[in-house]
């Protein structure tokens, strides 16, 4: 008799089960943030650098680096949105305060990358009004804020139990991140002997 009542009472003070709906639209929303997320690291590459410029005109490469950008930060502030709806839920300040007391680690990771890239983004738009030293320090914080956000997939993908399949798709996009950032910060007298570029006459 006790331990039926013991179950009663267990059943009744559990919480109840995240909405199937928020769930997926947060995992979704996070995956597709993801993606997004490398793919504009790497255009970014790609528009510093100019290695791709005779496909099409350096505005054209910016301009698309910027709506890469703009989708990775919608789908980011979606996925961090959609956790205020969950049962278990999350609140405000929890979602928006980086490194709040009582803020499991991998939450706190997926705070700080997404304000970090929302403040490369706002300095982006007025990068014609501050010095261009500035701007670029403040634009290549957006390396590290890829790093803390990866960090946060592959925890947030390792508590859910998708850790597996979910995070090969993950490590496959976050190949050419590394491999193209460390080629953008390697000095240009290396790439030249490599073969990498041209060297300039």
């Amino acid at each position: 008799m006790y331990d039926q009542w013991s179950e009663v009472v267990i059943v009744l003070t559990q919480k109840s089960d995240t909405d199937p709906g928020i769930k997926g639209m947060a995992q979704t929303s996070a995956r597709i943030s993801y993606g997004f997320m490398c793919l504009t690291l790497c255009w970014g590459v790609f528009t510093a650098t100019g290695w791709i410029k005779s496909l099409t005109g350096r505005k054209a490469l910016r301009n698309s680096h910027m709506v890469l950008g703009i989708l990775t930060l919608s789908f980011g502030v979606v996925h961090a949105m959609s956790f205020l709806f969950l049962p278990d839920g999350f609140t405000l300040a929890q979602i928006s305060i980086p490194l709040l007391p009582g803020t499991l680690a991998r939450h706190e990771l997926g705070v700080v990358g997404l304000e970090v890239m929302i403040a490369v983004a706002l300095t982006g738009g007025i990068s014609r009004f501050s010095s261009y030293r500035r701007f670029l320090w403040i634009h290549r914080l957006a390396y590290p804020a890829v790093g803390i956000t990866a960090l946060h997939s592959f925890f947030g993908a390792m508590a859910n139990g998708h850790l597996g399949l979910l995070w090969f798709g993950g490590i496959t996009l976050l190949v050419p991140v590394v491999l193209l950032t460390a080629l953008r910060f390697t000095p240009t007298r290396y790439l030249e002997r490599l073969g990498l570029v041209e060297e300039l006459v």
